[in-house]
């Protein structure tokens, strides 16, 4: 890079903190983070003048007055337009998919349906918040590539495949028949922000963390809370 550039990073986690001071080490480019939905408005956008807006986790819509006028870029964890939509890390592991394409796209109106920078595989191996992490390093190898080559994004090519936004509940172990699913769902919610994996016992709620899998079961952290009592009419 010739001039000193200006990018946005806007996520509200802190997963991302590694990312955020590993971009600012790069000489001429001047970082700027967004952690509270209020700051990402046009208005100061337009006082930041940022060459690009990164939402490598944005837990809120993005209004289009801010990706209208602004390059926003956001990351999804699929090989798009394979996997639009909500959850994409367990709709990809509840099918048995261990390898993934971690997907540059400009953000759009309609969701997950913009053009493409660029693509990096991702394994998913492990906890979650691993396999968060693990896209962190790759999201900063990308934001580079994206800046320093002034790369611009092509649009999706295929039939689009819809993913269904998982609720909490459907972390329920109890309607599981295998050791690898119940090994699974309990990594695949294994994040900070996530409702985790749990079993409902009379009234005793049992979460689980950190499992781990061995030929003849699953070992995991649980967490045992009495649930609330419902009232009676």
């Amino acid at each position: 890079m010739t001039d000193r550039r200006v990018i946005v990073i806007a996520t509200p986690h802190a997963r991302y903190d590694g990312l955020e001071r590993q971009l600012r080490a790069v000489p001429r480019l001047e970082v700027v983070r967004l952690r509270q939905k209020s700051e990402l408005s046009a208005q100061a956008l337009s006082a930041i003048a940022p060459q690009y807006v990164f939402l490598p986790h944005w837990s809120w819509i993005i209004p289009a007055e801010v990706h209208e006028r602004f390059e926003c870029v956001v990351f999804h964890m699929t090989d798009l337009p394979f996997g639009r939509g909500g959850s994409p890390l367990q709709n990809l592991i509840v099918r048995g998919i261990e390898t993934t394409q971690l997907s540059a796209l400009r953000c759009t109106r309609e969701l997950d349906a913009g053009p493409i920078y660029l693509k990096k595989p991702l394994s998913l191996n492990g906890a979650a918040e691993e396999i968060f992490l693990r896209a962190a390093r790759l999201m900063k190898d990308m934001i580079l590539e994206i800046v320093e080559q002034s790369i611009r994004p092509v649009d999706q090519q295929g039939e689009p495949v819809i993913f269904r936004r998982r609720r909490p509940e459907d972390g329920d172990l109890s309607g599981l028949a295998r050791l690898e699913q119940v090994h699974d769902h309990i990594r695949m919610l294994d994040a900070d922000g996530y409702p985790p994996a749990f079993l409902q016992v009379g009234d005793l709620r049992l979460e689980f963390r950190r499992s781990r899998l061995s030929h003849d079961g699953v070992d995991a952290d649980v967490r045992i809370t009495l649930s609330p009592r419902k009232e009676t009419p």
